[in-house]
């Protein structure tokens, strides 16, 4: 308990007492508890000042776990000096009954199919050398908020007018850095804006890590305007074209895209690297290409990967908005995103967030967000454990 103390200190100026003391008490309960962790759970293996009205009480307070997350993280796990990258995903989490709030159907990854849930948004900090993540923010995510939700597809019964092929006469080009968010994109870039917010002043962030959820322009376009760079996936099938090198016509309008890529054969020129392990030849390829649907050039690593023994070939197309960025890093960052599954994996076995039963907003959030808020205090456990067997 003292050890608990010492470390959630660093928190108290911007809680109340009472919340203050209240969040020692569920600590240590989370810590020892055995079965499901929900408020009755908790009442029961807390100690004196935990009965389940004062549980209760802490789960409807305005809590803000943002500035408690970034205060545990840069007062115990990392340095000012630490080289990390910001990540997103949502996780689902199966909830049974009809009152909850932000009840829906979602599409579930793990049962590959849509189940009767809740849906967050979670926001990562990724320590590029510990190559651990520490979380930030769990939002939950409401059905209005989300893109297609409700669409009308149907035509009225008197609409006898018929939609006409091609471009319209005497449109111009449209500006495609000239965007409209969905409201569900102003969600996401609300919530990164304040991290970006509440960090800026301690540490440096560049990069914005999501996964293939994010790979067309209008969500890059977001990403810059946040004053980040996107790291992300293009579909397999992108239609990606070189950058137009040959001699421009007197007359028309200049030549931007050359030849469409083959994605099964890549110039030998823009291999960076080559690896065989168990009959499977890896090869990373980088470069510069053009996407019809993005305004400027994108820095593409195509990681190509061949059976040997069958030459089936296999391939998956990152990019990112940094031209300089090297090809071993796109990859390395893209890669460290998988962090983030570690985390929803910890909150879910271990610290309850399939087992809370609250049912208002405050209290669903605050479950949540005390979930993922355990996953940094396990991380500095195990870090004074690790130093006490080194030290032994």
């Amino acid at each position: 308990m003292k050890r608990i103390i010492t470390i959630i200190n660093c928190v108290k100026p911007i809680l109340k007492t009472k919340h203050f003391n209240q969040l020692k008490i569920i600590i240590h309960a989370l810590l020892i508890i055995k079965g499901r962790i929900t408020m009755l759970g908790l009442s029961r293996w807390s100690n004196k000042g935990g009965s389940y009205s004062s549980i209760r009480r802490f789960f409807n307070a305005n809590i803000n776990w943002l500035s408690i997350n970034w205060i545990i993280i840069k007062s115990h796990l990392i340095k000012k000096d630490s080289v990390c990258i910001l990540a997103g995903d949502e996780v689902v989490v199966k909830k049974s009954g009809k009152k909850t709030y932000g009840l829906s159907r979602f599409y579930s990854s793990i049962d590959n199919q849509v189940v009767k849930s809740l849906a967050f948004l979670h926001l990562t900090l990724i320590d590029v050398n510990t190559r651990k993540a520490y979380p930030m923010t769990t939002q939950q995510i409401v059905k209005d908020n989300k893109d297609g939700c409700k669409k009308n597809l149907t035509k009225k019964k008197n609409d006898t007018t018929k939609n006409k092929v091609g471009r319209p006469k005497g449109s111009g080009n449209k500006d495609k850095k000239d965007i409209v968010l969905s409201k569900y994109l102003l969600f996401i870039k609300k919530a990164i804006n304040t991290v970006v917010n509440m960090i800026k002043e301690d540490l440096n962030v560049k990069y914005f890590v999501f996964d293939g959820e994010f790979g067309y322009n209008v969500a890059l376009q977001m990403v810059h305007q946040i004053g980040l760079k996107l790291i992300s996936k293009l579909q397999k099938n992108s239609a990606l074209y070189y950058p137009y090198e040959g001699e421009q016509n007197s007359k028309g309008a200049r030549k931007i895209y050359g030849d469409k890529i083959d994605y099964n054969n890549i110039d030998e020129k823009y291999l960076k690297d080559t690896q065989i392990d168990d009959k499977i030849r890896t090869n990373i390829y980088q470069i510069e290409m053009l996407h019809k649907k993005f305004p400027d050039k994108l820095n593409i690593v195509i990681i190509q990967k061949t059976n040997l023994e069958t030459d089936k070939i296999a391939h998956i197309v990152l990019f990112t908005s940094d031209l300089d960025l090297e090809f071993n890093k796109i990859e390395d960052y893209y890669s460290l995103r998988f962090q983030i599954e570690f985390v929803f994996r910890d909150a879910k076995q271990y610290w309850g967030l399939e087992d809370y039963m609250n049912v208002k907003e405050k209290a669903v959030n605050n479950g949540a967000n005390l979930s993922t808020f355990m996953v940094n205090i396990s991380h500095i456990l195990k870090k004074d454990f690790d130093n006490d067997k080194t030290s032994v």
